[in-house]
């Protein structure tokens, strides 16, 4: 047989204009700190230096939150829901137009693949936005309650897995309510959020409407804290989502939090294998596992463990990892240096507690940030790696007998997001979603989302949902309150 020599496929970095260094967005303009530092921004795949961001102070949060209070109740907050849903509608547009810019500013400062940037994360940030334009006027059809409308200013705190994803699912159900916002990005991954900046702009949003603050875990805390705040949505880990409670008991600020989570990807004996194993490599390996719903446990019939694993293995054999920017790319960079000694601290000590690990045969590049996809077979309920979020491309393997026992297994974690059952038997799977204590359910397939589909979790995994008509409800107050 005639072999191949590899051939890169690289997107083209000309498309996107990185400036030096970037301030804040405050007011519908770009502004410098009033007493806050500097930051770098730089790429996992390669640790060069992208550019040089603001570190937001509490003065400069004080300004945002001043700027988006001024537009809520000025001629945004006076503005009709038609008039609202133009905006959006201009905001999903220019997103279109600019597609492949924001794909490779993900890529590049997120380390994901273009692939999944240019046909997933961009895609439907912009469809996010065209539903909710389609809500702004028809808020009193939403069953959200008797005279439904905006609560005021919203403080906004996203992760970096996704950076202009979640900033989407958080901006736009709140400006179809007629929210304002001010939103801090992810330290790690700011530049979508500034370059969303400029979309804002250029859609001609009126000044305050949106402000983005960037920063670590004291800008975060600073709007988490303010008390010119009426609502927060925050996406992160559990950690942080349990002390954002804690700082909000006793006030009148509303919250959502979708946290982390541990999910089981459920495989039946009567399953389509190939299909399954397709659906497993998309469940853990996506966005290098960067995935708060990842399914990073997989549970298998026992008659057909051994099958699956053969075959997952040899899927997994093909996955190419580098470049993100490489078309040909399936697995890209671990986000940070930090992230990546996450990861290895917890594979470790998932083989030190007597679990099988295998890795498929793969270069990694020189620079960078990188981690092998990698499988542990042999794993029991007790192991760390199958109770604590690795957020990584790492799969633990258990096995079971009965539909009784999968259940039991797939509950058996303090998260509840998400969960996949792969089954041909419709009556299993509409009985195992609800047994199931997850947010979300897939049925033959694993990581589909939808704007008209709401998302979210139990127990540790947070409360509250995005997306849908349900995403709606967080972001207005009904009846006769004030």
């Amino acid at each position: 047989m005639p072999t191949f020599e590899y051939a890169p496929a690289p997107e083209s970095r000309a498309v996107v204009n990185l400036k030096p260094s970037y301030g804040l967005f405050i007011g519908g303009e770009f502004t410098e700190s009033e007493g806050g530092s500097a930051f770098k921004s730089i790429s996992p795949a390669s640790e060069e230096v992208l550019a040089e961001v603001t570190e937001a102070s509490s003065a400069d949060v004080d300004r945002a939150v001043a700027a988006a209070r001024r537009a809520f109740t000025g001629a945004w907050g006076r503005m009709s829901g038609v008039d609202r849903g133009k905006y959006l509608f201009r905001i999903a547009r220019i997103l279109q137009e600019r597609a492949r810019e924001f794909a490779v500013l993900e890529s590049l400062d997120n380390g994901k693949p273009i692939r999944e940037s240019r046909d997933v994360d961009v895609p439907l940030a912009a469809a996010h936005f065209f539903y909710h334009a389609g809500w702004a006027d028809k808020l009193e059809y939403a069953s959200l309650g008797s005279n439904p409308r905006a609560i005021g200013v919203v403080g906004q705190v996203i992760p970096w897995n996704f950076p202009l994803l979640m900033l989407a699912w958080k901006i736009a159900p709140a400006l179809a309510a007629g929210n304002t916002v001010v939103l801090k990005p992810a330290e790690t991954t700011p530049l979508s959020a500034l370059l969303f900046a400029e979309v804002c702009q250029q859609a001609d949003l009126p000044a305050g409407v949106v402000n983005i603050v960037t920063g670590a875990g004291a800008t975060g805390q600073a709007i988490v804290d303010h008390p010119g705040i009426d609502k927060l949505a925050f996406t992160g880990s559990t950690a942080v989502g349990k002390m954002i409670a804690r700082s909000i008991a006793g006030t009148r600020k509303k919250a959502t939090l979708e946290l982390g989570g541990k999910a089981a990807n459920i495989i039946f004996d009567d399953a389509p294998i190939d299909q399954a194993v397709e659906g497993i490599v998309n469940g853990i390996f996506f966005n290098q596992g960067h995935v708060c719903c990842a399914g990073s446990r997989l549970l298998v019939q026992e008659s057909i463990a051994e099958e699956v694993e053969a075959r997952l293995k040899r899927r997994l054999g093909t996955l190419r990892v580098g470049d993100p920017l490489d078309k040909n790319t399936d697995v890209g960079a671990i986000n940070s240096k930090a992230q990546l000694e996450r990861i290895t601290e917890l594979t470790a000590a998932g083989e030190a507690e007597g679990a099988t690990r295998w890795s498929p045969e793969c270069e990694l590049p020189s620079k960078g940030f990188w981690f092998r996809p990698t499988v542990f077979t042999g794993v029991s309920q007790g192991h760390r790696i199958a109770q604590e979020e690795i957020f990584g491309p790492v799969l633990s393997v258990l096995t079971f007998r009965t539909p009784h026992e999968a259940v039991a297994k797939a509950n058996n974690t303090p998260y509840g997001l998400s969960a996949g059952v792969w089954t041909e038997k419709g009556s299993r799977i509409l009985w195992m979603a609800d047994q199931l204590r997850a947010g979300v359910v897939w049925a033959n397939t694993f990581n589909k989302f939808d704007p008209t589909s709401p998302f979210g979790g139990y127990k540790e995994s947070g409360y509250g949902r995005e997306g849908g008509r349900h995403g709606l409800e967080a972001y207005v107050t009904t009846g006769d309150s004030k």
